[in-house]
């Protein structure tokens, strides 16, 4: 299965590779793991049986149609490639069409969705985004032909990387191997060679520390709820939503082995997890003379050590180095193989005491020490938000952690390259290899948004900039299943040379996504391409509309511009004092112009609404324009409620909270926006009815509070997992609203104060009200999304004077 499958290609690729070749500095530090990797990657005969069966699932009345083939590196002029050619016994009917060959499995599926999208003009998307595209296929025998020599296709660097630290609690915590499955298949398809691979390591935790004379139930504060175990793996937090029924550590177990099964048998490299010196309380007891220090709060209401400040082991201690060793070897033992790359984030939201240079040099040789002590081929995979997120990092700190590893033994990711690049800054990580990441969205908040130009061009110049050290480009957003005109394009960018014209490619987004060529929806995509998917002001866009984060603020605290009622705004409102209780929502485009695409949208949606693609995208864009007149329409309330007028408040709170039922509705009409399957997957998993409940309120309380709170304080963290959910705004955000309100026509009417502190305390109550809840949502669409879309276009956005229709240049929002 080494040979390639056409006497033409060898040449072809000889002469293409001589004069294309991209490597960069950095893949050169990273070539002896790569030889490693290689040696000990699956079988040809498996991955392409493995990649069949991702075949078989996508495209299970076509699989015939295609025949797969593994060649090897040199065939590729020592990089990776797929090849898409015309199989040579093609004869029609009864015969493959298409021979796609590959490096590895990875890249065989990465060239059957290239051929799909660019020769059939076919979408591969999540279920709950749309799903698939696949009507515009032929029949079997009937698909089109490339240019006999063949398509060749190169990786211009080795890796794809894919998710974030916290990826695994945004979107993964309920998963069951069936949608493991299927985000593996989707993985492959879009090239991802480097996913983390981290569900089930606290039943190999478990086994580790029970070495060190840690008990299981010394363990119940330790783990943190199904919900939020990216945290409490990070240090941040222990024991909240816990604790961990060993039902759960052990299912979590055989769900990891699954995955990792699948991954080798493709041909990815999965990153294990690494002792980052993250330990348990009672190993103080155990282990006295251990350098155990107690870090700060994070995030807690009080700095409430019962869910707070964890426990680090110093990185200079013996015992760190065997702890790491241990937890290494466990997952060896427990795996039965490696792909020696491990992730550790010791210092992520967690400054290390010290700033001395030297001190943080034996830190980062002390971390590495451990993963070395149990696979001599470690290499150490870095998130590089720390360099982005905490100041304590100057070019001495950084340097000297970078550089306490041997060059190319430790990768950093660039973690948000697409709006702050670290490489730019830091002379390419000061040597280190480095992949260029787009981190794109936080807490798996509904948002549409992109920097599409961003993604298009700069993993190209990053790429191509002098001694670069890139090796990889990567996907690292925290939560997935939103916004994927996006991911199509960052997926692509793994195997572009150049630059892409993001303006040319989304002119033919439309066409593979829905299957069709209309024009006013490409037109629509034109007008979505430089605004609301073209963000350039380098703000973080943290999703913090009024109706998913609502402001607790005093309402005087707020400054509304003056301006008449028959004029539109010109700009977002403003704080007369700051306030870490009110993030102004982020605007960087003309809302009038979305409002025009949303126009276009309803113009062909008698043509396309049986498309899910559309239904999806139909209810985002609606949904997008609908919330931003609601940040106008509660500054209205406030302005109303300064000046005194009891009449404008009512009404105006009335015409929001009728708003928020109405956007419920339109979030009914697709499954993508359910709060329904977010909570019965979580109960699905339960084993009795003690654990559904536990599960549940997990789920609950990740998208609402989220953190602990008091009788009068909500959580620090309030909001930072919201969500446009159908269900949730109807029974939480638009009853949350409805005290807010309640309590500003109170104080009008009784001439007294707004009453800030009883306000929060109904809130809270609510909150914890809501997050013990069991009432059941819907876990399917049942309504018509082009009927509720046109009906509120009508209602709230076409009549004049109802909505504020105004551009907000990035210095100004």
């Amino acid at each position: 299965m080494d040979r390639l499958p056409f006497p033409a290609i060898p040449l072809l690729l000889a002469l293409l590779f001589a004069t294309s070749h991209s490597s960069t500095v950095g893949v050169g530090y990273i070539s002896r793991l790569l030889e490693t990797q290689g040696r000990e990657r699956a079988p040809a005969a498996v991955q392409v049986a493995a990649a069949k069966g991702v075949l078989r699932r996508l495209l299970p009345s076509h699989h015939s149609s295609f025949e797969f083939e593994i060649i090897s590196k040199e065939a590729c002029g020592g990089d990776y490639c797929f090849v898409i050619g015309n199989h040579p016994a093609y004869g029609g009917r009864g015969t493959p069409d298409i021979l796609i060959s590959g490096v590895t499995g990875v890249e065989v599926l990465a060239g059957l969705h290239w051929y799909l999208k660019h020769w059939c003009s076919s979408h591969v998307s999540w279920d709950k985004t749309g799903g698939m595209q696949l009507q515009s296929l032929p029949q079997s025998g009937f698909f089109p032909r490339v240019q006999d020599t063949g398509i060749v296709i190169q990786r211009p660097v080795p890796w794809n990387y894919y998710q974030n630290a916290v990826t695994s609690s945004y979107s993964f915590a309920w998963w069951d191997w069936k949608r493991w499955e299927k985000e593996i298949d989707w993985m492959a398809l879009q090239g991802v060679n480097l996913p983390l691979a981290f569900t089930g390591q606290e039943a190999i935790w478990q086994k580790v520390f029970k070495k060190f004379n840690i008990s299981t139930s010394e363990l119940d504060n330790f783990f943190g709820g199904p919900a939020f175990l990216a945290w409490s793996r990070m240090g941040n937090l222990h024991g909240w939503g816990g604790p961990l029924p060993q039902t759960w550590l052990d299912q979590q177990l055989v769900l990891q082995k699954k995955i990792l099964a699948r991954m080798y048998e493709l041909g990815m490299t999965p990153v294990l997890p690494a002792f980052s010196g993250n330990v348990p309380a009672a190993l103080k007891d155990k282990f006295p003379s251990a350098k155990i220090s107690r870090l700060g709060n994070w995030f807690t209401v009080e700095s409430n050590p019962r869910w707070c400040c964890t426990y680090l082991l110093d990185a200079t201690d013996p015992l760190f180095v065997d702890i790491g060793r241990a937890f290494t070897e466990e997952q060896l033992k427990e795996y039965g193989w490696t792909s020696h790359i491990y992730n550790c984030d010791t210092f992520d939201e967690n400054t290390p005491p010290i700033d001395d240079p030297e001190y943080i040099s034996s830190l980062g040789a002390a971390i590495f020490s451990g993963m070395q002590g149990g696979d001599a081929d470690a290499v150490w995979l870095m998130q590089g938000w720390l360099f982005s997120y905490d100041p304590f990092w100057r070019p001495p700190q950084m340097k000297a952690l970078l550089h306490s590893v041997p060059l190319g033994r430790l990768v950093v990711l660039d973690l948000f390259a697409e709006v702050k690049p670290i490489w730019v800054t830091s002379e390419q990580f000061y040597g280190v290899p480095y992949i260029w990441c787009m981190l794109h969205n936080f807490a798996g908040n509904i948002e549409m948004y992109g920097a599409l130009d961003a993604v298009a061009s700069g993993p190209v110049e990053a790429r191509r900039s002098i001694n670069s050290t890139m090796v990889g480009v990567g996907m690292s957003m925290e939560g997935i299943e939103q916004n994927p005109v996006v991911y199509d394009l960052m997926s692509e960018m793994a195997f572009q040379l150049d630059k892409v014209d993001a303006k040319m490619w989304i002119d033919r987004y439309s066409e593979r996504r829905y299957g069709s060529s209309v024009p006013s929806v490409k037109e629509a995509w034109k007008i979505l391409y430089h605004t609301v998917y073209n963000c350039t002001d380098g703000a973080y866009d943290k999703n913090r509309d009024v109706i998913v984060a609502f402001p607790d603020v005093n309402p005087y605290s707020i400054s509304v511009p003056n301006r008449s009622y028959h004029r539109p705004l010109s700009r977002w409102a403003i704080l007369r004092e700051k306030s870490a209780s009110f993030d102004q929502p982020h605007l960087w485009y003309s809302t009038s112009e979305v409002i025009h695409a949303l126009e276009l949208f309803l113009e062909c949606g008698d043509k396309l609404q049986e498309s899910s693609a559309y239904r999806y995208d139909l209810v985002d864009l609606t949904r997008q324009a609908l919330a931003k007149y609601a940040n106008q329409l509660f500054l209205q309330i406030i302005e109303d409620y300064q000046v005194k007028d009891a009449y404008g408040v009512a009404f105006k709170s009335q015409k929001f909270l009728d708003l928020v039922d109405d956007m419920d509705e339109l979030l009914a009409c697709h499954e993508g926006f359910l709060l329904g399957p977010w909570l019965e997957s979580a109960k699905q998993l339960a084993e009795d009815e003690e654990q559904k409940i536990q599960y549940e309120w997990n789920a609950r309380t990740q998208i609402t509070m989220w953190f602990d709170n008091t009788e009068e304080e909500a959580s620090l963290l309030r909001d930072y997992g919201n969500k446009y959910w159908n269900g949730l705004l109807r029974d939480y955000y638009g009853p949350r609203a409805a005290l807010y309100f309640k309590h500003l026509m109170e104080s009008l009417d009784k001439g007294v104060e707004f009453r800030l502190k009883k306000w929060r305390t109904e809130w809270v109550k609510l909150t914890n009200d809501w997050q013990n809840g069991r009432n059941l949502y819907a876990i399917e669409n049942k309504r018509n999304a082009l009927y509720m879309s046109r009906w509120l276009y009508e209602k709230y956005l076409r009549a004049p004077g109802t909505y504020d229709q105004f551009a907000v240049a990035a210095a100004s929002s």
